[in-house]
């Protein structure tokens, strides 16, 4: 295998990172996991918010769709191209890569006052983030 970026397909690879994005932002909001999101980082919820800048949703962005590159290029590399190969792909990914590297930051963040609560809602998130572009760069055409 060689890092080729010409078998990656571009369109969903791009599509795939911003619905990895579109999730998060559901995924985070009080009417799914953002308010135990938020008592798992310690956040006060009658502070008052901190500004956010664009780059607070522009590098969540770009991060996502280099992640949607890579799990393309994977894709491509494996011969993925159904959707029982790209929901494989999307667990090989996402519990492969996503749950390890979120529990190693629980296990050593002395921070989080609910370092579990914090790595069950973050590392569910990124598997489904995963496991959803893995399907869309696997079986579109």
């Amino acid at each position: 295998m060689t890092l080729d970026f010409g078998q990656v397909n571009w369109l969903p690879a791009i599509v795939g990172g911003v619905a990895y994005f579109a999730i998060g932002a559901v995924w985070f909001t009080p009417m799914a996991f953002g308010k135990a999101w938020q008592r798992s980082i310690g956040w006060d919820p009658v502070a008052t918010p901190p500004e956010m800048k664009p780059t607070t949703y522009v590098v969540p962005l770009i991060a996502y769709i280099v992640a949607a590159v890579a799990t393309a290029m994977l894709a491509a590399a494996t011969g993925s191209d159904t959707l029982s190969e790209g929901l494989t792909l999307g667990l090989v990914v996402g519990i492969g890569f996503a749950v390890p590297l979120t529990v190693t930051e629980a296990t050593f963040d002395p921070n989080k006052p609910a370092p579990w609560t914090w790595w069950v809602i973050t590392a569910a998130y990124h598997v489904v983030g995963l496991l959803l572009v893995a399907v869309i760069v696997s079986v579109w055409v």
